[in-house]
């Protein structure tokens, strides 16, 4: 047996040894690398090198954030003026592809081709874009003077640089000897090519990657962090330990850092951990680009509202309240009026089903407080996007995934307007607002908004529809309409054009159903059919955001362009930007974003959608120079001032409905009967009489008596001291505030008399004339509260005092004063 042994040896002695020498280096260069990646300095950027990290599989622990992931790469101008683009696939279900730059492009459907040819342009960057761009702004000069640009290359080119990273839905692979990917909507930027999810247990106490500045006192502590990863097996936080480098943001001119790690790991809002998002870099370390805090997306609400009302009393009066006190925190509230338990609610919201997202950030406060761009106010920013229910890969629970749709100004940050992942246009390290402002996004689940219409041949999706006016929009914004300048101005911004996208999807809508027999006589034959009923909450909803939308009736002008260009009726990139006084007054509601998301979401309140909100205040590391100013409406600074001026707003520019006027001639009706009979009984109304005063005395008075008191006192006493319906206050509260108002109302006259309206006196102490006045006070508080508007209660209020005046003695009794 062994001179056998000893014969093999002699006759593959060389083959042996290789095979030595070749464990022997693997396991050399294992231990090797494992400590490199625990001791060596980290300084390389998070922005794609030119190595590849090349993924084929689902890393371990780590997951690519979506099946086609890379890099955007702006190309030459092309001679046939087609909007294509390069893209570097880091992640690929087909792995031929993976590491391959390969040729992005536009499906070849002709829905698709004809509306990227509405927003194609030329670039020329215009004066005010090269003014911005020295500001520190930050303007697409890659693509000064190209040629028809289309919505493709306006990503790519958005930046200095080619550092735009992206992932694709709905990939058609066109095979071939040069293959290329086919699209028919834009690519979602996103913050990394992988993310994971871990408990964060802090930074590694070592003097290595530590940063030059940081908030808080020297010196600052390492960027590489130790972090544990969710074990999927146990659903606990016992995986692997592994270091990672989660980068300090350095200061903007401001002062303000954008993110910190510092104190991350004892962050209230990772009690369930943090999703992570990047990439591996050469060192074999992940560097984070992004973070997510997991509470945040989970279906676990802390409030739980089971009433409209409830609902409505916490985003008006809660949702914001003692900002500041909650900096760090996040919080989450759900509303729904079918009075279900919560769980019963919780199973309504399965995988798949989407929501309308209504985004509106805050200011930054503290020492390092940014500068209020319209005084006494804090606009912040307004947008939409759309929540998605998924199962986490991770843990297998339901979670939202949220994309915005953000519609954003050229800016210093870098932030791209476009279809934006949550992970990057909140979460990045850089240039998200997680760290450094308040936030509050409103996921509205309504099912008239986000089920698709299938009527045989055609087919209406309302929420699609919205999705590809607010991208169209995008687009215009990353291409300046042709000047490669976007910037915020009072009819040109964030919530006036975002507001216009969803103007503009109403109206394309219309304008499908009304050149579309087939789809009314598919309505008319299914009267009672769940889809029409559907369709008919669809058309209220349409009605009343018109009516937020254009409150006066009459539609800007720009707007009603950009809705046929948008309807493809007008021809392509013949889009209008108006800014005079007269086009900001049409749409006034849309020009604070407060206001804005406020109006829209009071709609879906009263249609008794379904809500979640999602609400964080500076949230991640800890900043102590900085802290959360909520939002406000204008002159929010000072609440009287704001108040009053939202009160007389809301008052004054509500008109009643049908129902609304009914009720409010009923009861003007009902005070009459009253204030005949009672008052002729007790003495103090004459018998009527038609022919006393002169026309002129007449037309005196009933013009006089529009203006004081009718007008004025309503203004006063009704529209600036009873909460508008519309504010979210408890009944107990609204009837505590009218009953004081009518105090006031009533005390007010023998008072006037006393000082300003002599002739008042003793008329206006009269016990009689006081208790009309009492009942007319009560009657025009109701009109108020029934309809929101002060307009029947002045109506009321002008016919009564000059019908008294000049029919039933009221001028005889005063001139005997």
């Amino acid at each position: 047996m062994v001179p056998k042994f000893l014969q093999f040896i002699r006759n593959h002695y060389r083959w042996i040894f290789l095979s030595l020498i070749t464990v022997t280096l693997c396991l050399c260069w294992g231990l090797l690398d494992s400590v490199r990646g625990q001791l060596k300095p980290l300084r390389t950027e998070a922005a794609p090198s030119s190595t590849l990290q090349i993924s084929t599989t689902d890393l371990d622990p780590y997951r690519p954030v979506g099946e086609w992931v890379g890099r955007l790469i702006l190309p030459p101008q092309s001679a046939d003026d087609t909007d294509w683009v390069w893209f570097e696939v880091h992640h690929s279900p087909n792995s031929e592809f993976a590491g391959q730059t390969v040729r992005l492009q536009w499906q070849d459907n002709p829905d698709v081709q004809a509306r990227i040819k509405r927003v194609q342009q030329d670039i020329t960057l215009s004066a005010e874009a090269h003014q911005s761009l020295k500001q520190g702004n930050i303007h697409p000069k890659r693509l000064d003077g190209r040629r028809q640009v289309g919505p493709l290359q306006s990503l790519a080119g958005a930046r200095p640089t080619d550092d735009l990273l992206v992932r694709l839905k709905e990939v058609q692979v066109v095979p071939g000897p040069l293959p290329h990917l086919d699209i028919a909507e834009d690519p979602v930027q996103v913050a990394g090519f992988n993310y994971g999810l871990v408990k964060i247990l802090g930074p590694v106490p070592t003097s290595q990657s530590v940063p030059n500045q940081c908030p808080g006192p020297s010196p600052c502590p390492s960027e590489l962090t130790q972090v544990r990863h969710y074990n999927p097996t146990t659903q606990r936080f016992n995986g692997p330990e592994e270091i990672v480098h989660i980068r300090q943001d350095q200061p903007n001119s401001a002062g303000v850092f954008q993110s910190t790690p510092r104190k991350l790991a004892a962050s209230p809002a990772g009690k369930a951990g943090w999703y992570i998002y990047g990439s591996q870099n050469m060192e074999g370390i992940f560097e984070v680009n992004g973070i997510a805090p997991r509470s945040l997306f989970q279906l676990q609400p802390d409030h739980h509202f089971s009433s409209t009302g409830a609902g409505l009393h916490y985003f008006k009066r809660k949702v914001w309240q003692q900002t500041a006190q909650h900096k760090g925190k996040l919080q989450r509230a759900m509303v729904d009026n079918q009075q279900r338990q919560q769980q019963a609610v919780l199973d309504q919201w399965q995988e798949g089903d989407q929501s309308l997202v209504v985004h509106l950030f805050g200011g930054i406060g503290g020492n390092k407080a940014e500068p209020q761009a319209v005084i006494g106010t804090i606009t912040g920013h307004f947008g939409y996007g759309i929540a998605t229910v998924i199962n986490d890969p991770f843990t297998g629970e339901r979670q939202f995934d949220i994309e915005y749709q953000q519609v954003y100004a050229h800016n210093p940050e870098g932030i791209v307007a476009g279809p934006t992942h949550w992970s990057e246009y909140m979460g990045h390290l850089n240039r998200g607002w997680l760290g450094s402002r308040p936030v509050l996004d409103v996921l509205v689940k309504s099912e008239a908004l986000t089920q698709p219409y299938d009527f045989g041949e055609i087919v209406l999706d309302p929420l699609t529809e919205l999705k590809t006016q607010l991208q169209l929009m995008a687009a215009r914004y990353r291409m300046g309409d042709g000047t490669g300048s976007a910037l915020v101005t009072p009819a040109k911004s964030c919530v006036q054009d975002s507001s216009q996208a969803v103007y503009q999807t109403i109206r394309r809508i219309q304008y499908q159903v009304q050149m579309s027999p087939a789809i009314q006589t598919w309505l008319a034959d299914h009267p009672q059919a769940p889809q029409t009923l559907r369709f008919q909450e669809l058309k209220t909803l349409g009605n009343a955001l018109e009516k937020e939308l254009v409150p006066l009736g009459i539609v800007r002008r720009d707007w009603q362009q950009n809705a046929q260009v948008a309807a493809g009726i007008a021809l392509p990139g013949t889009f209008r930007h108006s800014d005079d006084f007269l086009t900001q007054i049409l749409s006034w509601r849309t020009l604070i974003p407060r206001v804005a998301q406020d109006q829209i979401i009071r709609i879906f309140l009263k249609q008794g959608t379904p809500l979640w909100f999602l609400n964080t205040n500076q949230v991640g590391g800890w900043d102590a120079d900085i802290s959360p100013l909520a939002p406000t409406e204008l002159f929010g600074k000072w609440p009287i001032v704001s108040f009053s001026f939202s009160r007389l707003v809301e008052g004054t520019t509500t008109f009643p409905t049908p129902m609304g006027w009914l009720v409010s001639g009923l009861v003007l009706g009902g005070y009459g009967l009253f204030a005949v009979a009672w008052g002729r009984k007790v003495g103090f109304l004459a018998p009527p009489k038609f022919a006393v005063h002169a026309l002129s005395v007449q037309v005196k008075i009933w013009v006089g008596s529009l203006i004081m008191p009718a007008l004025v006192e309503e203004l006063l006493f009704r529209c600036l001291l009873i909460p508008h319906p519309q504010e979210g206050v408890w009944w107990v509260t609204l009837l505590l505030w009218s009953g004081f108002s009518l105090i006031l109302f009533v005390l007010y006259h023998p008072l006037n008399a006393r000082t300003l309206y002599k002739v008042g006196n003793p008329t206006f102490f009269n016990p009689r004339f006081l208790t009309l006045a009492t009942v007319l006070g009560m009657a025009c508080t109701c009109t108020y509260l029934f309809t929101g508007s002060i307009w029947p209660g002045t109506i009321i209020h002008w016919l009564v005092v000059a019908i008294w005046l000049l029919y039933l003695g009221g001028q005889e009794r005063l001139s005997k004063a």
